[in-house]
C-alpha cells in the first residue's frame, strides 16, 4: 500500500473491509504502523477514503471518480423500497434527494442472459418507483471526467 497508487490502494482496502479481512476499527492501527515510513502521507489519505460497502473495485473506482469530480454519492448500497417496504433493488451509489442511482456494471456478473433480464427487471422497478439510473463500466472509470460530468448533468436535471 505504501507504493501503490491511489485507485489500486483504495480498491484493496475497500475489498479487505468488505470481506471483513480488515475491520473499520483496525484502520487507526494500520495508520500507526505506517507512520514515519516513505509513502505514509499518501497511505493516510487512502485509509481515509476506504469504504467497505463497495462490493467491487469497479464500484470503488466509480465512487472515487465522483469524489474527485465534486459529486460524491451520499450513500453506497442504497436499498430502495416501495410503499409496502418491499425491496425493489439496491443501488451501488446513490444520491437520495435527487433520486439518482449509479450502477457499476462489471462484465462477468452481467454477462449471462439471465443477469441481463434480471438487471432490466430490477431497473424497471426502480424507474417506476421514481428513481433514475445511470450505468457505468470499467472503461468509463478510465476517463476521469466522464462519470462525474454525467452525474452532474443528471443532478441538474432533477
Amino acid at each position: 500500500m505504501l507504493r501503490a497508487r491511489r485507485f489500486p490502494a483504495v480498491c484493496v482496502l475497500d475489498s479487505a473491509l468488505n470481506q471483513r479481512i480488515l475491520a473499520e476499527n483496525d484502520l487507526p492501527l494500520v495508520l500507526a504502523h505506517l507512520t514515519g515510513r516513505r509513502g505514509a502521507v499518501a497511505a493516510r489519505g487512502y485509509l481515509a477514503e476506504a469504504d467497505g460497502r463497495a462490493q467491487s473495485p469497479l464500484e470503488t473506482r466509480a465512487r472515487l471518480r465522483c469524489v474527485d469530480g465534486g459529486v460524491p454519492p451520499d450513500v453506497l448500497q442504497l436499498p430502495v423500497r416501495d410503499e409496502d417496504g418491499y425491496l425493489l433493488g439496491v443501488g451501488d451509489l446513490g444520491w437520495r434527494r435527487a433520486r439518482l442511482i449509479a450502477e457499476a456494471d462489471g462484465r462477468a456478473p452481467h454477462l449471462t442472459p439471465e443477469a441481463v433480464y434480471a438487471d432490466r427487471f430490477r431497473q424497471n422497478r426502480l424507474v417506476n418507483a421514481g428513481w433514475r439510473i445511470l450505468r457505468f463500466t470499467w472503461s468509463d472509470t478510465q476517463r476521469p471526467d466522464y462519470i462525474p460530468q454525467t452525474v452532474k448533468h443528471a443532478l441538474k436535471r432533477r
